[in-house]
């Protein structure tokens, strides 16, 4: 891979993290009104562990580039899954904007599981160490 796409994927993760990471911290603070959301749209609030567990986790391991495939995967799912739960049938204007960056976000993450993290990630350093010949080229 190229220096301009391996920064250009970096960058990519990097905004991937800066939009979920303070997404499941801020369901820690709004636990209660987020898990309230959740009853209304007819989703257990029980389930809001996982669901902060998920954006956090996810979006680090999204930025430090290790397991990037499986991970993008996984919230690739997580996004459209929401979408189905709370945005499907937007009501207005915003929700309808919501919807929609939803689909782009589950987007973005499709096209990361499908062309993996590049080569300035944990996943690229592992396999580098694992089998020098065939690895990508050095950072």
């Amino acid at each position: 891979m190229k220096s301009i796409q391996n920064a250009a994927v970096l960058l990519a993760r990097i905004f991937i993290f800066a939009w979920f990471l303070p997404a499941g911290i801020e369901k820690i603070g709004q636990y209660a009104g987020t898990a309230g959301y959740m009853a209304s749209n007819g989703v257990p609030g029980w389930l809001l562990p996982l669901v902060i567990a998920t954006e956090i986790g996810c979006a680090v391991f999204l930025l430090i580039g290790w397991k990037t495939r499986l991970f993008a995967f996984l919230l690739a799912g997580y996004t459209l899954l929401a979408v189905l739960l709370f945005h499907l049938h937007p009501a207005n204007a915003t929700e309808k904007i919501i919807q929609m960056a939803e689909l782009v976000d589950a987007g973005g993450l499709l096209v990361l599981f499908a062309h993996g993290a590049g080569d300035w990630s944990l996943d690229s350093l592992l396999a580098r160490r694992r089998s020098p010949e065939t690895a990508p080229a050095a950072i």
